[in-house]
């Protein structure tokens, strides 16, 4: 028997059925990821139907298997922490009816985490020491928000996106472009041979007061540029393309935290979700934050996509700090936001 505070971990909430023991709610013992991107990856993106099949099939023995990775038994167990959403709502729902069940069969207290807040606090296992207050953007397929934590547990919602998520624009020009799925991953190493100044495509809401995001027009501005080119016959420079296009993502994702950071006087910022991945962003982002002295944070490459010890981690630091506990009527919210 391990001591501690050991939670339990659950995430169904897309294409990978995830489960996770944490201890303490920052130390990984075990995060077993079973990926549907290979099964998906013939039609484009997520089928919703195959992925929740997929979930059923994979959502116990993946459970078993961090449960043995960790060295635990359910009996061990403190807390079970699942998402409860957003997402895709029979993924959600495989995830949520396996915690309920242990949390029922043993007793133990059970947690909704939100996606997205797992995003965040996937941070706080990378880089333990981190404390608020601080600026933290989490940009997802699904997702584009930018936030200011005074607190542990206590954030402002400063600006999302309008319409489309930067992670969505990159997976819909990936495809229009068919240079492979994921889209975000397939840009990025693409971009790497292509000019990002090559061609000019519009910066939505850079310039203005606020701190909110729009990636629709520029999404458009992108399928323009290519049907323009196949009406006159021409080659589509696909490395210049998917450069520019990543460089314009860029430009407002990095102005609108850097205003942010300014604004709210912080000298720590954290970056979050799967889009947090793409090596440019980092990179950018942090010249532009250590010019101002600010230090930039973001999760373990593993960490950075959909995975059950960020759920773990976050509903720990829920459990500690408000004492919630679901009740056994927990339901799916597959269009649930922050704050």
């Amino acid at each position: 028997m391990r001591e501690g505070f050991l939670t339990l971990g659950i995430e169904s909430s897309c294409d990978e059925t995830s489960a996770a023991v944490i201890k303490d709610g920052k130390e990984v013992l075990s995060n077993v990821i079973a990926s549907q991107i290979d099964l998906h990856r013939k039609f484009g993106g997520v089928v919703p139907e195959i992925a929740s099949r997929k979930h059923v099939e994979l959502i116990n023995p993946v459970i078993e298997d961090a449960l043995e990775e960790a060295g635990v038994d359910y009996k061990d167990l403190s807390l079970i922490a699942v998402t409860y959403g957003p997402g895709l709502v029979g993924g959600l729902l495989v995830g949520i009816a396996a915690a309920k069940a242990i949390a029922y069969a043993h007793d133990i207290p059970l947690v909704g985490v939100n996606h997205i807040e797992g995003h965040i606090y996937s941070n706080f296992i990378s880089h333990p020491e981190i404390k608020p207050p601080l600026v933290c953007l989490t940009v997802s397929g699904g997702h584009t928000d930018l936030l200011y934590f005074e607190e542990l547990g206590a954030y402002e919602v400063l600006g999302r996106t309008k319409d489309d998520a930067a992670g969505e624009a990159f997976d819909k020009v990936a495809r229009v472009m068919e240079v492979g799925y994921p889209g975000g991953p397939a840009i990025d190493k693409l971009a790497k041979e292509g000019d990002s100044q090559a061609i000019d495509l519009p910066r939505p809401l850079i310039y203005d007061d606020n701190y909110d995001f729009s990636f629709s027009g520029l999404k458009t501005a992108v399928l323009n540029y290519i049907n323009q080119k196949k009406q006159k016959g021409e080659e589509i420079p696909k490395a210049d393309l998917a450069a520019s296009f990543q460089q314009a993502v860029i430009d407002v994702l990095t102005a609108k935290v850097v205003k942010a950071a300014q604004d709210k006087k912080v000298k720590r910022v954290l970056l979050s979700g799967g889009v947090s991945a793409n090596s440019h962003l980092r990179r950018e982002l942090e010249e532009k934050l250590d010019e101002l002295e600010i230090k930039l944070y973001y999760p373990q490459p593993r960490l950075c996509t959909d995975n059950a010890a960020m759920i773990g981690t976050a509903g720990y630091f829920k459990y500690q700090l408000t004492g919630e506990i679901a009740p056994y009527s927990l339901n799916a919210n597959p269009n649930l936001k922050l704050g």
